[in-house]
């Protein structure tokens, strides 16, 4: 599936995949600490995702990249790492219907991102629908 719109339909499956993580996960977090479920949950990943890079001809000596891909894909790895924890020990203390919709302002800081750092230029109806996107999150956290 390489058509120029696919990234459309992996895009929508990993809002489902994650849709289900916070799901899953404020099931199995209970009475486990955060952390050690984060390194369950990155354990299981890596064996996984070994085993499909392996099973599919995909693997090559990750050694042979260059340094700066092994620096960004260290930096990342850390921010990813840091999410993790942050929406596990999230999860862990609040509702998740309420906690994922927060995490996903993530949308809109990845469009501030990519626009400071990248030199993306999104579209005026693409900022709006970033705004509403933030506005949607700012009316999900503040209290009745």
């Amino acid at each position: 599936m390489t058509t120029p719109h696919s990234w459309f339909y992996w895009a929508l499956l990993s809002a489902v995949f994650a849709a289900l993580t916070a799901i899953f996960a404020k099931i199995g977090i209970k009475g486990v600490d955060s952390d050690l479920a984060t390194l369950v949950r990155t354990g299981v990943i890596i064996v996984v995702l070994s085993g499909f890079i392996w099973f599919s001809g995909k693997w090559s000596n990750p050694f042979a990249l260059p340094a700066r891909t092994w620096l960004f894909l260290v930096l990342s790895a850390l921010a990813t790492g840091a999410s993790w924890v942050c929406y596990f020990r999230a999860l862990k203390i609040g509702d998740a219907s309420k906690v994922a919709p927060i995490d996903k302002l993530s949308l809109v800081l990845v469009v501030i991102f990519a626009v400071a750092f990248l030199g993306e230029r999104p579209s005026l109806r693409e900022w709006g629908g970033i705004a509403m996107i933030a506005a949607g999150v700012l009316v999900l956290a503040l209290k009745r």
